[in-house]
């Protein structure tokens, strides 16, 4: 039986749901899914076989859960090859699949949230499509709970930000090194729990030195102050903004997918111009299997390149 108990946490629930439903039906791998532009992330997962791990990413439009939900087949497939969306998926060319399951999590706004499903390299009876009332509730179940945790959790980041007040910047009043490492960790706990999208932004401001050495370090700590500034305006309230190094800026844009980022960029680009400071910008996007800490290095690298474009160009 499902222990009640356990579902005052989304992972320990959904880990608790799929050895249940593994039990009860049998299917060699069961998962609780994200999902995230195409990116199709395994957050929890009985696998018996598959060798699927919490974390993997597949490719959603490959997937079979991406053609049930638009309901183009149905959450309870005994023999996959008899649905056509599923006979021709993608996904069925790079894993055996005789038997699917699947229903959608969706957030209270209505909007999809993942899945939770099941495949098995063998088909199955047609009596376990008898089962679809009791997983549509076990997922209604975990979608309550997560719902929850996501609203506890916008709460736990707040309560992190004002205890990281005091790790800031003397100069800028900005997060500094260690204020940005502490919740770059916090951020990267939340993401690999629930899979939500993140970008880190890096930033290096042009002619600092040079400005320091002209016209003294107080105009150039005038020009930081402005670039922080600048650069806080445009971003939205969850966003994370630190000043970690001389004429270093990081910022973490949380539950900010591709599109979201790439807006982001433009924004900072032109608040920054508006105020005459010139930068050298970097993004790059958190990639599931690697985490925030990679892509930091990652926006560093692009910041690096774009510097060194910048200069050529010059």
């Amino acid at each position: 039986m499902v222990d009640i108990r356990s579902f005052s946490e989304f992972d320990v629930a959904a880990r608790e749901v799929l050895k249940f439903l593994h039990h009860r039906l049998g299917f060699n791998l069961w998962m609780v899914t994200r999902t995230e532009g195409n990116d199709w992330i395994a957050l929890q997962v009985e696998d018996h076989g598959y060798n699927v791990k919490p974390g993997s990413v597949f490719s959603w439009a490959d997937s079979f859960c991406s053609q049930m939900v638009l309901g183009l087949g149905p959450s309870i497939a005994p023999c996959s090859a008899d649905i056509p969306a599923y006979a021709t998926a993608p996904i069925g060319r790079q894993l055996t699949i005789g038997a699917y399951i699947g229903v959608p999590l969706k957030r209270q706004d209505g909007s999809l949230f993942g899945t939770m499903c099941a495949i098995d390299p063998t088909t199955q009876p047609h009596s376990i499509t008898a089962e679809l009332p009791l997983i549509e509730m076990l997922g209604g179940l975990l979608c309550t709970v997560l719902e929850l945790e996501l609203k506890a959790a916008e709460q736990i980041r707040q309560i992190e930000r004002a205890q990281a007040e005091a790790l800031t910047d003397s100069l800028t009043s900005l997060y500094n090194r260690r204020g940005w490492d502490q919740l770059l960790a916090a951020e990267e706990t939340r993401c690999q729990r629930y899979g939500h999208p993140a970008c880190v932004v890096a930033i290096d401001l042009d002619g600092l030195k040079q400005i320091n050495d002209t016209q003294g370090h107080g105009k150039g700590d005038e020009l930081i102050c402005r670039a922080g500034r600048a650069i806080r305006k445009v971003l939205r309230q969850q966003d994370v903004l630190a000043r970690i190094g001389g004429d270093e800026f990081v910022v973490l844009g949380v539950e900010c997918d591709a599109l979201s980022a790439k807006n982001l960029i433009e924004r900072i680009y032109a608040s920054l111009s508006a105020v005459q400071v010139e930068a050298s910008v970097g993004l790059a996007m958190r990639d599931p299997r690697q985490g925030l800490c990679h892509a930091v290095e990652q926006a560093d690298q692009a910041m690096y390149a774009c510097k060194q474009t910048r200069k050529t160009k010059c």
